[in-house]
């Protein structure tokens, strides 16, 4: 059974439309508003998505560019449903990414036909991709791209760096490529009244400094270590040589390149419409995934690191921490370490 999710703010028009598609054999799931509906999309992935372009909280033009530039969204049909019909709104739309148009108010023929054409054209091109991928076996090999990434390290400069070290700083020209061989980096941005906004936690094995090196500007952010760390160093040459001369070195670092802004993009929008409480959570989902990713089953972060994550006071992450822990969501240790108790129930706190 094809699923939909219907993004709509108007409660009656919300619900004849569940109606509508429920009745036409599809199974149907809803958002109230183009945030909820991005978090829906993002987890439930459904085959089709309809949504209203005038919103409170966030529009839905703002709903297709952010789901466009996430892997695991941007190829689902999106059908837009407005009111307006002005030729300005169907380019804006269709310069999107939009697959369809439907103004208000619709004839049910019309739209299920809408949906019925977008999703046999998209089972067309599945069949299509997997043909070909079936032919030429597969695109890119991702093993063969990450042995060439391990290979990029062996034999560099490597450097011991204590906790809270500077790697380098907001605005200084980049001359080479690093990578967290063992410890914590942050990546950070500071304001105009010295206030710092974490904008990534790094792991042994990953990356930093790689946005810099592609565009050839200067640094957007600084780095530092957040405990005791090495840190080696590949030159700027050698990293722009293998980019351009290895398909399979290039796919594994788009796809690299793809989850930071995603995981970027999650935390704006995060920022912008959440609340502190669920701010709070949302994090310690995301530092518990990537300490579960190397093999950690506890979170080693500094509260002040962890109000920074997430732009608010010490005081309120305290607050929030203790929270958490007397609904037996967390555990917090007499050093700080915190063990994540119910991830599930965690990550469904409400905004």
């Amino acid at each position: 059974m094809k699923k939909i999710l219907i993004i709509e703010d108007n409660p009656e028009v919300r619900e004849n439309l569940e109606e509508i598609l429920s009745l036409s054999g599809y199974d149907i799931s809803t958002a109230e508003n183009g945030v909820v509906g991005v978090e829906k999309a993002l987890k439930e992935n459904p085959h089709l998505i309809l949504c209203d372009v005038m919103m409170p909280k966030l529009d839905g033009f703002g709903v297709l560019r952010i789901l466009n530039q996430k892997p695991e969204t941007n190829d689902i049909p999106f059908i837009f449903l407005t009111a307006k019909a002005e030729k300005n709104d169907f380019r804006v739309g269709m310069n999107l990414g939009a697959d369809d148009y439907i103004t208000k108010p619709f004839e049910h023929l019309e739209l299920l036909e809408a949906i019925e054409t977008r999703l046999k054209k998209t089972e067309r091109l599945d069949k299509a991709f997997k043909e070909g991928v079936m032919q030429t076996k597969t695109l890119t090999d991702e093993q063969k791209g990450q042995r060439e990434l391990e290979k990029l390290v062996e034999s560099k400069e490597c450097r011991f760096y204590h906790k809270k070290d500077i790697i380098f700083r907001e605005g200084e020209m980049p001359r080479r490529l690093f990578y967290v061989a063992k410890g914590k980096v942050k990546t950070y941005r500071t304001n105009d009244f010295g206030k710092d906004f974490i904008t990534g936690v790094y792991n042994p094995g990953d990356f930093i400094g790689f946005n810099a090196l592609l565009t050839e500007g200067n640094y957007q952010e600084s780095a530092a270590t957040m405990e005791d760390a090495e840190v080696c160093f590949i030159p700027k040459e050698e990293f722009m040589e293998l980019l351009s001369g290895s398909r399979d070195f290039t796919a594994r670092f788009i796809k690299m390149l793809s989850n930071n802004i995603a995981e970027k993009e999650a935390q704006l929008i995060n920022l912008a419409y959440n609340s502190i409480r669920k701010r709070v959570a949302d994090a310690l989902v995301v530092l518990h995934k990537k300490a579960s990713a190397i093999g950690e089953t506890k979170i080693n972060i500094l509260r002040d690191d962890l109000a920074s994550m997430v732009g608010t006071a010490k005081e309120s992450v305290s607050r929030m921490l203790t929270d958490f822990k007397s609904e037996k969501l967390i555990e917090i240790e007499p050093n700080g370490l915190i063990t994540i108790l119910n991830e599930e129930d965690l990550a469904a706190i409400p905004n």
